[in-house]
């Protein structure tokens, strides 16, 4: 079939299923996790007890996670309803009272529009999508990603159409127009790493998508493939083309099953209907995709271990020069991207480069999708323009900051990136910006942290999963980093010395200039970065032997309050795994702090109407084991 017939056929197949009725419900990872299965099966068997047919289909990620499991009920001339935390139990109840009739079951949708009659709340409804721009992220929770018609009607592969039409230099040059910059972390301007590619004179040549993201708290990568596959797809064979490469591959970490699942499903289809294969669309270009799963290591997000591991070596980084575009794998010129950043290429081809200019700032052009992870009310993905500020991407877009607490740092850029203090919050979100604080943009994952994380231990946790992820061949990344891990070790547990801080900046900047590669280079930015606006606490550690946000086991201690405590209770008592509270019953409870081991069991038990527990600095005890309230609260 033309590309045309094939377009035709798609739409005709997503306007017939526009027309009618359906029930949409996300089943990406973060879906499955809060019960999403369990829902499709419900909703299977209700339609089934009742004699309806109406088509339910499985979808991707919408991005709002905090409110997983999601379903859209759409009928014929009616509401699209949206409905959050869909638990098997009221399926029953959304069947019979909307698919099968006419009462929407407001009370369980996600919202109501303000002044609108009380008319449920459609996802771009939502007021934080006056701050979100959704690029690639348009089709993720909306679309079968198991169905390459629903990516077609949707405008899919027209770009790779367009791309077949003009030549390679063209294609390069709306890249430069466009300004788009590497959204795997570094930032490299996108244009000048296929231009090299494509001026090497050896071949073949290989187009790999780095698709290993192993930052804790991000999971965008992963939303992209569960959701939307094909638009990376597409984006690898438009840069097949464009540098010359027969031959791609989709590293992706064996972690993501349904990532990869999805993915093998989204190449079978894309090779039926002539989208990859030998003579794509009948061009004479030929582009083959493979899967290879990595195996779970952080340093393998690094270009050159990643090569490693597709060769089927460990994954260790080398020298650079020459770079991949020029020496890649298997010693052959290689274009290396991220998932974003080849999710981006098909609308650059469509609506030209100029068009993704117009987005961003003068040095970060279109969107950025980040995650929102931490103590945030709203979880889940958001892609904003470049430029948005911290403060319009935790509060207008996350809702702000969970259980009405004070926010205190973000963490922005993964394990490397760095801490910036609630002072930056009107900072924009761009490169330049975020270097220039003394973080990275990184590949977009956002920890949000509040008045009860410590900023010690913060960057404690950072340092020590890049210790454990260091590849070890860099002396500095290996014993440097390790080193520094053991002064924040001392620190936190209340043996620290004044010039301790000297020594972690000077470590840092050993371990900066020592390592080979991007984990080692900015394995230290979270420890610099609490040190630049939280010294503070660091001197608090060091000098009072107490920690602020009473988070480290050894510089806190739990006391029972005797003016709240409730004799006739229990709790504490038959809970505590040291038998460290001791007290009959119809007595005060007191804590041992020889015994007890903090581990926060008494207080999480105590109930809320008593309040007992009270977690405090241990110089602030009393030689006694029990407090009054008032010595407490001072």
């Amino acid at each position: 079939m033309t590309f045309e017939e094939i377009t035709n056929k798609a739409k005709s197949e997503w306007e017939a299923l526009q027309r009618g009725s359906c029930i949409l419900i996300g089943t990406a990872t973060c879906g499955r996790a809060a019960g999403a299965l369990d829902v499709v099966d419900a909703f299977k068997k209700e339609l089934t007890r009742q004699g309806l047919e109406v088509p339910t289909i499985q979808v991707g990620c919408t991005g709002l996670c905090y409110a997983d499991p999601l379903v859209v009920i759409s009928k014929a001339g009616s509401l699209r309803v949206v409905y959050a935390n869909v638990t098997p139990e009221i399926v029953p109840r959304l069947v019979e009272g909307y698919v099968a009739g006419d009462d929407p079951c407001l009370e369980l949708a996600l919202g109501t529009l303000e002044g609108g009659g009380g008319e449920a709340i459609y996802i771009p409804e939502l007021p934080r999508f006056e701050r979100e721009l959704r690029l690639i992220l348009s089709h993720c929770g909306y679309i079968d990603p198991e169905n390459i018609n629903h990516y077609i009607a949707n405008g899919g592969y027209s770009g790779l159409e367009g791309t077949l039409k003009i030549s390679p230099d063209e294609i390069i040059e709306e890249l430069k127009k466009s300004g788009l910059r590497g959204r795997g972390g570094a930032g490299f301007p996108t244009h000048r790493k296929w231009e090299l590619c494509r001026k090497a004179g050896s071949t073949p040549k290989y187009v790999i998508c780095n698709a290993d993201e192993g930052d804790p708290g991000a999971f965008m990568d992963r939303v992209v493939l569960e959701s939307d596959p094909h638009q990376v797809i597409e984006g690898m064979i438009i840069a097949g083309y464009a540098v010359g490469a027969e031959q791609g591959y989709i590293y992706v970490r064996a972690e993501y099953p349904l990532a990869i699942e999805r993915i093998q499903i989204a190449l079978k289809q894309a090779g039926e209907l002539g989208f990859l294969g030998d003579n794509i669309l009948g061009s004479g270009f030929g582009f083959h995709i493979e899967i290879a799963a990595g195996a779970g290591a952080f340093v393998s997000g690094e270009e050159t271990a990643l090569i490693a591991a597709v060769e089927g070596r460990m994954s260790t980084p080398r020298p650079r020069p020459p770079y991949p575009a020029e020496l890649g794998l298997w010693d052959k010129p290689t274009l290396l991207n991220n998932v974003k950043t080849f999710a981006y290429v098909p609308l650059i081809i469509e609506r030209g480069g100029d068009w993704f200019a117009s987005i961003g700032t003068e040095g970060s052009k279109g969107t950025a999708v980040f995650t929102l992870a931490g103590k945030v009310v709203n979880s889940g993905l958001a892609e904003v323009p470049m430029g948005t500020t911290l403060r319009e991407l935790i509060y207008d877009i996350g809702g702000g900051i969970a259980k009405d607490k004070q926010f205190k740092a973000i963490q922005i850029g993964g394990p490397s990136g760095g801490c910036l203090p609630k002072t930056l919050l009107d900072i924009p979100i761009d490169y330049d910006s975020l270097r220039e604080a003394g973080s990275m943009m990184g590949s977009g994952g956002m920890i949000v942290m509040d008045e009860d994380n410590c900023m010690v231990d913060a960057a404690r946790f950072f340092l020590d999963f890049s210790t454990k992820e260091s590849c070890g061949k860099c002396t500095m990344c290996r014993l440097g980093t390790l080193q520094m891990l053991h002064i924040l070790e001392d620190i936190t547990a209340g043996r620290g010395k004044i010039e301790d801080i000297d020594l972690l900046l000077a470590l840092a900047e050993d371990v900066k200039m020592g390592s080979l590669c991007g984990l080692g280079k900015t394995a230290p930015n979270p420890v610099l970065t609490t040190l630049r606006y939280f010294r503070d606490e660091y001197e608090a550690h060091i000098l009072e032997k107490r920690c602020p946000a009473r988070v480290c086991p050894e510089l806190t201690a739990y006391y029972i309050l005797p003016d709240k405590c409730e004799r006739s209770c229990e709790h504490c008592v038959l809970t505590c795994p040291t038998e460290a509270i001791k007290g009959e019953k119809g007595e005060i409870k007191v804590i041992d702090q020889e015994k007890c081991v903090n581990c926060g069991t008494c207080m999480d038990v105590c109930p809320p109407e008593y309040d007992a527990v009270v977690k405090l600095s241990p110089v602030s005890l009393l030689p006694s084991s029990n407090l009054s309230e008032e010595s407490a609260r001072k």
